[in-house]
């Protein structure tokens, strides 16, 4: 017997769960409702005169490989490119660093390049050597990413190597990062291995392992597509489309009324009844239509923090950049606005036109407004100010963007997971056929939200 399914917002989590649903059921009928004029959410690309320009998300991690697969299904297996191999590093005590050889997540896992690096003073590496010796002790609560790894490896690794890498991916404080939301399994690895380094060194061989089996494979980590994200965006709604789902757009919900046996949407314009709900916004909205249920207060005072991608392009003379790398981050130590850099055009060649360099930087840390205080040129003059410091760059670029994401990056903090079980398991048992996703409950990156939507199907077809 046909369903009728209702999904709140076309970003990534909402498009793949239609094309979850339509995998599975493909006599459904699905309503996505977006209360914008365009699918994508986060995601979106600008192309102009030859260059194809990312607003938001920059790629997606390769080795998380349902993107990829759902991209190879939806007919865009021949524009999936993968990033050539390049050095990144990390600005610390005024300079650049190359990330040392060998490392996971700025975790160690070769002995002599991280004896090389100059990041890291020679106590400083002996006190992250006590690693190989300290004792594991299994956890029975939830702590903090910064907790957990300034007792394996000390201070001076955590700030200057691994917070500058882990801290930026979700634009939280790495002392209020939950461990149990974005990394558990650095904690799995220690307990596994009695030491966090044996165990990463194990997770490097396991990666070398599987990357002999495609011998001929790119090496990069991050994949892209020839027309940028948005590219998959597009392919993904329009194939969704044709499998019969509708696509209301400049359509915001009003309220979801719950009913005994099903949910009624309620627009501007009408009220339709459907016989389930996938909700992929982001936690604030599931306040506006849940706000009265106590179960729900997490979500009034979980923070998100603001950022903003500025995009800079110049002529190649004016710019003076001898590393041969991807980009930077920036080492909380340091005194900057910007977070990290991208070296656009040399990380993904095809983003710019011959002669042309592009640079992205990002801009927004935890706590606090420097995008909400200044304006769109203020921010740029504070980009090219920090970016002085690690290149040459002489003159005006040819054009400047700067792309604000207002309250766009969800706080795991600490007990972030057991809060979001807690709500799980209450929406299961109040509101049957009923469910909630998306990068505000377990992961931002686009695979992960992807593998969300897939999960989150699969659990309401079962109460179906």
């Amino acid at each position: 017997m046909s369903k009728e399914i209702a999904i709140i917002g076309a970003g990534i989590t909402g498009l793949s769960s239609a094309y979850f649903l339509k995998k599975q059921h493909p006599d459904y009928d699905v309503t996505i409702y977006e209360k914008n004029g365009r699918a994508g959410g986060k995601v979106q690309t600008y192309q102009t005169e030859g260059y194809t320009i990312e607003l938001g998300p920059e790629s997606y991690l390769g080795r998380k490989t349902i993107m990829t697969d759902v991209a190879k299904d939806i007919g865009l297996g021949d524009q999936l490119i993968t990033n050539q191999t390049g050095q990144s590093y990390i600005f610390a005590k005024n300079r650049l660093y190359p990330i040392p050889g060998g490392s996971i997540m700025g975790i160690p896992t070769s002995i002599r390049p991280f004896l090389k690096t100059q990041l890291i003073s020679f106590k400083g590496k002996l006190i992250a050597g006590l690693d190989l010796v300290k004792k594991t002790t299994p956890l029975n609560e939830d702590i903090s990413v910064g907790d957990f790894f300034r007792h394996r490896l000390g201070d001076e690794v955590l700030e200057n190597l691994i917070e500058p890498l882990m801290g930026g991916i979700y634009g939280t404080d790495i002392d209020h990062l939950s461990l149990q939301s974005t990394f558990p399994e650095f904690k799995q690895r220690e307990e596994q291995f009695g030491s966090l380094i044996k165990g990463m060194k194990f997770e490097k061989e396991q990666r070398q392992k599987r990357k002999q089996l495609y011998p001929g494979a790119p090496k990069g980590q991050f994949k892209q597509f020839t027309n940028g994200l948005s590219s998959f965006i597009e392919a993904l709604a329009q194939y969704v489309q044709q499998q019969g789902v509708e696509i209301k757009y400049n359509t915001a919900v009003k309220d979801i009324i719950v009913a005994q046996r099903n949910y009624e949407i309620l627009t501007e314009d009408e009220h339709v009844d459907y016989d389930g709900v996938i909700i992929t916004t982001p936690h604030q909205a599931i306040v506006q239509w849940f706000g009265d249920d106590p179960a729900f207060d997490y979500f009034k005072e979980m923070g998100a923090t603001t950022v903003a991608t500025v995009v800079l392009a110049f002529d190649e003379k004016n710019i003076i950049n001898n590393y041969d790398g991807t980009g930077f981050v920036i080492a909380r130590t340091s005194n900057t606005n910007i977070t990290a850099c991208t070296w656009t055009s040399k990380k993904w060649p095809f983003t710019a036109p011959e002669g042309k360099v592009l640079l992205r930087a990002y801009v927004g840390k935890p706590g606090d407004t420097v995008v909400q205080d200044h304006t769109d040129e203020e921010i740029v003059s504070l980009v090219r100010k920090d970016l002085s410091q690690m290149m040459t760059i002489k003159g005006n670029p040819d054009f400047s963007i700067v792309n604000r994401l207002p309250n766009s990056m969800p706080q795991y903090h600490v007990g972030h997971m057991d809060r979001i079980r807690e709500i799980q398991h209450h929406v299961k048992e109040n509101y049957p056929r009923l469910k909630m996703t998306g990068a505000s409950f377990e992961a931002v990156g686009l695979p992960d939200c992807i593998q969300q939507a897939k999960d989150t199907v699969e659990a309401l077809i079962e109460e179906l």
